[in-house]
């Protein structure tokens, strides 16, 4: 059988904790068939964090201006090590979120961050499943080629030593050690998704309200609601996201402030 997407998994999750807390679940995350083999996504790491955060190990350099990174077809290009803590500046359609990243939460997924926003592999990438109440789902890149690339760069799990809070933010996954480009903001309280293996490398300290106001109206992605289907992503980019769905917000760009 076909590995779950991240959104059958988040959807099933989200449920079981809304249901434990006497929540009420959104019509959005109502569990699905499972779907197909093309629908695969990502997910968190275990490793230590007691490494050296001033430790840098094939440090990536920045590509010319204008050209696109060596890395964003070779992976093995981007495997820096991140600083302790650092902080990224996501230029949006709505306006500037700052994350800021603590390295000791989740070491792998910190690493993986860093060098995904050093190559500029956020640039013109959708925020592509806004499910209010609950996160914002981004990652996937706008070129066939650059997904066919990191789909499979999959990082080892970290522990989950943070909560899915208001505000946190988190790799998708799509079961142990599948860890690649996607990541989400939680909407809400999500500490259903703690043992789960979901673990926060950071939060929002800046632009709350800005994540707040990314256009949700797609709700969840197919084939369980009317959003984008994250195997034409994977296939097709931007290409198929900007005329089949028009209103969705991007990120334009990402700046590391250490």
């Amino acid at each position: 059988m076909s590995q779950p997407t991240l959104s059958f998994l988040l959807v099933l999750i989200f449920a079981a904790s809304a249901a434990c807390n006497g929540q009420k679940t959104p019509q959005a995350a109502a569990p699905a068939p499972e779907p197909s083999a093309q629908e695969q996504a990502e997910q968190p790491a275990n490793e230590p964090a007691n490494e050296p955060a001033a430790e840098v190990a094939n440090e990536v350099e920045a590509a010319p201006a204008g050209e696109r990174h060596p890395a964003m077809t070779d992976p093995s290009l981007a495997a820096e090590t991140a600083p302790a803590s650092y902080k990224l500046n996501f230029e949006t359609t709505k306006g500037t979120i700052v994350i800021e990243v603590t390295r000791d939460w989740a070491p792998n997924g910190a690493d993986r961050l860093y060098n995904l926003a050093k190559i500029g592999y956020f640039n013109d990438v959708a925020f592509f499943r806004v499910i209010q109440g609950f996160m914002v789902q981004f990652g996937i890149h706008g070129q066939a080629d650059v997904n066919a690339a990191w789909r499979e760069a999959r990082i080892p799990d970290d522990a989950v030593k943070e909560s899915n809070k208001p505000g946190y933010v988190t790799f998708a996954t799509a079961g142990p050690n599948t860890r690649t480009s996607q990541l989400f903001i939680n909407f809400g309280q999500n500490a259903g998704l703690d043992p789960q293996g979901f673990a926060p490398l950071g939060k929002v300290v800046e632009g709350m309200d800005v994540v707040n106001s990314l256009y949700a109206g797609y709700g969840e992605g197919a084939p369980q609601g009317r959003g984008p289907s994250q195997g034409r992503m994977q296939a097709e980019g931007n290409t198929y996201l900007k005329s089949s769905f028009p209103e969705l917000d991007y990120i334009k760009s990402v700046t590391i402030v250490e």
